[in-house]
């Protein structure tokens, strides 16, 4: 079985989906729109700190020869906001927006389809909002469409976060989510109607398939990897007077439980810190610039850094209300940093309770306070829960999702 695999932008997930299939020879291409492949020319046109996005696009150079890439409306897209022209990558809307970065390699993928399936080539596997095309063009052709959706159903997002908008109407420009218009949630749908097996990272984005209105392929849940676990760390013991070092890594919108964070911390006042790494989904939300005002706030830093910093802190604190998976969870369990995280989220495919982390009822500000306390009278905890989720770490890297992956896909443990 042969598998072309595209994803316009690419990340941890699609980079180890490829990789699998690959080592499994089952790639037949990879699209993308930016790939940087060490030693090459744009490798090193990354270490200009004006193009530094490009080392965030390095694969490994196993996959060159099977990677077509398709940089232009990509480019444009990154460099739009940098140049004074972010207009250019308005949503949707935009000659540069997501949305066109998508559908053009979607399309690009469609046309290669025919010549591909006479080489041999049988399925087609995509993610979200990059499948409409390539899609129609192989059920034509009588291929497989192997679909991922990274984060929950649509609809599911949409009753969910309306709940936010009446709970915290002051950060409702935050929930940037709402606005995508009645043309692409349709495409969406589509896709899903399209697809012939259907790829999840967690019990959560599953549940929220519920919803869709009609008949669903197979669902497949396969919780993405944990990065390389990190040397033993020692822990400080929180004595009287000492605080708590709270930390959330996301982006800053109420989608993320951030209100519920800055309220939680507000109440608990003195007795912890909070380090918060992410940038503003909105500039005009006055509490998110209240709530960055009053703690340590870090835009943005390379992900390096971002493992070194959660070493640092006792606990990573993630109230996400609506998330397919959150890696950020699996980088604090791979750094021994235990994790306060929703039902929302990976977290209950990953923690269990109180074991090597906690887990709590998402969109309650009082059961995150809870949790954060908790912590306050019983610190030694956070060791034991810290040392475990290392040890979870350790049980399923990257390497162990690939190969479940590419195991659902071929059919063997279907």
């Amino acid at each position: 079985m042969k598998v072309v695999i595209s994803h316009p932008t690419s990340n941890t997930f699609n980079r180890a989906a490829a990789t699998s299939l690959l080592k499994a020879d089952m790639l037949a291409q990879f699209h993308t729109a930016v790939a940087a492949f060490p030693g090459s020319l744009l490798d090193r046109f990354g270490a200009i700190s004006f193009l530094a996005e490009i080392r965030r696009r390095r694969f490994d150079s196993a996959l060159q020869p099977n990677t077509q890439t398709w940089p232009w409306l990509e480019m444009g897209r990154v460099l739009a906001p940098k140049t004074g022209f972010s207009a250019l990558a308005r949503h949707e809307t935009g000659v540069f927006s997501l949305d066109a970065v998508y559908q053009n390699i979607d399309k690009r993928v469609a046309a290669a389809l025919p010549h591909l399936k006479k080489r041999g080539t049988s399925a087609v596997y995509a993610y979200e909002d990059g499948a409409f095309f390539s899609f129609r063009e192989a059920k034509k052709l009588g291929m497989q469409c192997l679909y991922d959706l990274p984060i929950g159903y649509w609809r599911a997002a949409h009753r969910l976060l309306q709940v936010e908008q009446e709970r915290w109407p002051e950060w409702a420009s935050t929930l940037t989510g709402m606005v995508d218009s009645e043309e692409k949630l349709q495409r969406k749908d589509e896709e899903l109607r399209l697809a012939d097996q259907i790829f999840v990272a967690s019990q959560f984005t599953a549940k929220t398939l519920q919803e869709f209105p009609g008949q669903l392929a197979p669902i497949h849940i396969i919780p993405y990897g944990f990065p390389p676990v990190g040397a033993a760390r020692e822990y400080d013991s929180i004595q009287p007077g000492k605080q708590l070092k709270l930390l959330f890594v996301g982006g800053l919108s109420q989608r993320k439980g951030v209100a519920d964070l800055f309220a939680a911390v507000d109440a608990i006042g003195s007795r912890v810190s909070l380090t918060v790494v992410g940038r503003k989904a909105s500039e005009d939300c006055a509490p998110l610039n209240a709530g960055l005002a009053k703690h340590r706030w870090i835009p943005s830093l390379p992900h390096n850094e971002i493992l070194q910093l959660m070493r640092q802190h006792d606990v990573l604190v993630f109230p996400s209300l609506f998330e397919g998976f959150g890696l950020v969870i699996t980088e604090a369990m791979s750094q021994g940093t235990p994790v306060i995280t929703t039902d929302r989220t990976a977290g209950p495919n990953l923690i269990e309770h109180g074991k090597n982390g906690w887990l709590i009822e998402a969109g309650s500000t009082q059961a995150l306070q809870a949790a954060i306390e908790e912590l306050l009278a019983h610190p030694e905890t956070i060791a034991e829960n810290g040392r475990a989720a290392m040890e979870a770490a350790r049980s399923w890297p990257w390497e162990a999702y690939g190969r479940e992956l590419v195991a659902a896909i071929s059919g063997k443990n279907i």
